[in-house]
């Protein structure tokens, strides 16, 4: 099962409630996650969940601009004072390796594991166990990509209707057959696994968006989207007096392109520091809730630092307890 943590969802700069962006996505192998991006603070607020950076995979910044970068060198000098030793891979645009190198080289900064870059366009498909992951190209005033990760998983069904025409008894020898072992009863009659057992695979893909004027460039992701994590910066109202200068998107933007592609489990994030939780001290986060419901009725969330949400095995989303 594939699990998501919030760790920071404002756009630009942070506030009292909200961090600027980071998420985590938890992966199939025990223990194993990546981040997408690192603004500023990311390890500290690491430090309210469980995850370890000593069992971090990979990081992977959709774009340059501060709010998703510059929380980079401290996490990885942590991630050393911590006790790891296996290399990082950190796929990024160019700019951000000449950031961490000159922050690294003019503070004296000792790394004492191999922390190894790839630019995001040259990555082609990066490879995380059962785990794929393809970069897009978005619309921003900098380079910015969203990612795919794409979870390819194998199942062994029974065909339980065979097994009981046969007279196999439920037991040990089904769970021996689900495992593709052929089994040999005591009165010699051999059962073979592929008789009663089919095997599926299923895919379950969630994009992870960076900054991004024009949704619709995602609809080059290969094959079904389960999730998509995308930015929210405005409303409507406000992008339209905002202009096209910031080059990002608004609630309805993002909602109408999942409703268009049948995306059934949509997550805003990167909200704009004007919302708050309340009207009363400005405009409310509600208002993009409304907007992006006025236009898409699939399974929507509205992304708070430390919401963490895991995608079931029927592509459902579901926000778990908090984590705080």
């Amino acid at each position: 099962m594939l699990e998501l943590v919030f760790l920071g969802t404002s756009s630009g700069v942070p506030t009292k409630e909200r961090n600027v962006s980071a998420v985590a996505l938890k992966l199939p192998e025990p223990k194993s996650w990546v981040l997408v991006d690192c603004g500023e603070g990311t390890q500290h607020q690491i430090l309210h969940t469980r995850l370890s950076l000593r069992t971090l995979k990979a990081i992977f910044i959709t774009h340059i601009h501060g709010d998703h970068c510059y929380g980079l060198p401290g996490l990885i000098a942590s991630a050393g004072m911590s006790g790891r030793t296996d290399p990082l891979f950190i796929i990024a645009p160019k700019g951000v390796q000449l950031m961490y190198e000159a922050i690294r080289d003019n503070t004296q900064l000792h790394i004492p594991y191999d922390v190894i870059f790839i630019e995001t366009e040259a990555m082609g498909t990066y490879s995380l166990g059962i785990t794929e992951v393809t970069a897009h190209k978005l619309s921003h005033r900098v380079p910015s990509h969203g990612f795919c990760f794409a979870t390819t998983t194998t199942a062994n069904d029974l065909q339980i209707d065979k097994l009981n025409q046969d007279g196999v008894e439920r037991g040990p020898v089904w769970g021996k057959l689900q495992q593709g072992l052929d089994v040999t009863l005591p009165d010699g009659t051999s059962l073979k696994a592929s008789k009663y057992v089919k095997t599926s695979q299923s895919t379950q893909r969630i994009i992870i968006a960076g900054d991004n004027d024009q949704p619709t460039l995602l609809s080059s992701v290969e094959g079904d989207i389960d999730v998509l994590i995308h930015e929210s910066t405005y409303t409507e109202e406000l992008l339209e007096k905002a202009g096209p200068g910031p080059q990002h998107s608004s609630a309805k933007r993002v909602a109408s392109f999942a409703a268009e592609y049948g995306i059934p489990n949509l997550v805003l994030t990167h909200f704009s520091a004007r919302f708050q939780a309340t009207s009363s001290r400005g405009d409310s986060i509600n208002d993009v809730k409304v907007e992006a419901e006025s236009v898409y009725d699939g399974h929507l969330y509205l992304a708070n630092d430390f919401d963490t949400f895991s995608l079931t095995s029927v592509g459902k989303l579901v926000k778990n307890e908090p984590l705080l």
